[in-house]
């Protein structure tokens, strides 16, 4: 593969250009960017001092070049006046609406087209902070969305994934919540996300053949927001290096 590999997501629009790259080298950033790093190891920015972006976590960067990456998540926002309008964008939709998808419908939460970024070699129990180092190779289809919601939005208590998920945040600022239950009065964890920054920590941890499980959570937007989920959908039979039982 040659370098600076780029793939245009499919939810970009008049509001948010998204991209993938692979196999970065010397790729210029010249205007305000959220960078996301979706892989298990570090990327370098090409500056005087050293500027790292630790695996799985974000920035904002403006005039300069990233020096090197496996991958990155490159995500500008070119219009901010009525960016709620993002939701009349193609594919977008209320989450209640979409087929096989059993969510209230009277709930504000809309989601946009899903993309497959790439196929991802990852540590999942690193990722999960279950390891110290990434040993232990695991394959992942890395699917990517956008979704909005207006201001003040419980966006759905839950607790069932089958993948790893972080998010970042785009646009607005909202948190990332934990409780004890399914239920708001048990709220325990309160994870701020603002602008250009990623859930560094996935809420799930990680079992034996492929298996996650999850604590009761939730978005909640403070204002009206604009996050990205990044979903680490196992591709089974994938281990590569090492054993983790």
């Amino acid at each position: 593969m040659g370098t600076n590999k780029v793939k245009p997501l499919n939810f970009s629009g008049t509001y948010i250009d998204a991209k993938y790259v692979e196999n970065v080298e010397n790729y210029p950033i010249d205007r305000r960017t959220i960078v996301v790093n979706p892989e298990d190891s570090d990327a370098y920015l090409n500056e005087t001092s050293r500027s790292i972006i630790p695996a799985f976590s974000s920035t904002i960067l403006n005039d300069t070049i990233i020096k090197e990456a496996k991958s990155l998540l490159l995500l500008e926002v070119v219009e901010t006046k009525n960016i709620g309008k993002i939701v009349f964008e193609s594919g977008w939709d209320l989450l209640g609406n979409f087929p096989g998808v059993d969510f209230p419908k009277d709930v504000p939460l809309w989601k946009s087209p899903q993309d497959e970024a790439g196929i991802l070699e990852v540590d999942p129990y690193f990722m999960a902070r279950q390891s110290s180092q990434p040993d232990h190779q695991e394959k992942f289809s890395v699917k990517v969305n956008l979704w909005y919601a207006p201001s003040l939005t419980d966006c759905a208590i839950h607790n069932q994934h089958d993948f790893l998920e972080i998010h970042t945040q785009i646009f607005g600022r909202g948190s990332m919540q934990k409780f004890k239950e399914n239920n708001f009065g048990t709220l325990y964890e309160d994870l701020l996300m603002i602008e250009g920054y990623t859930q560094i920590i996935p809420f799930g941890k990680v079992h034996k053949h492929q298996k996650y499980t999850y604590p009761w959570h939730q978005y909640y937007a403070d204002t009206d927001c604009i996050w990205m989920a990044i979903e680490y959908h196992p591709i089974k039979n994938s281990h590569k290096v090492g054993k983790r039982e």
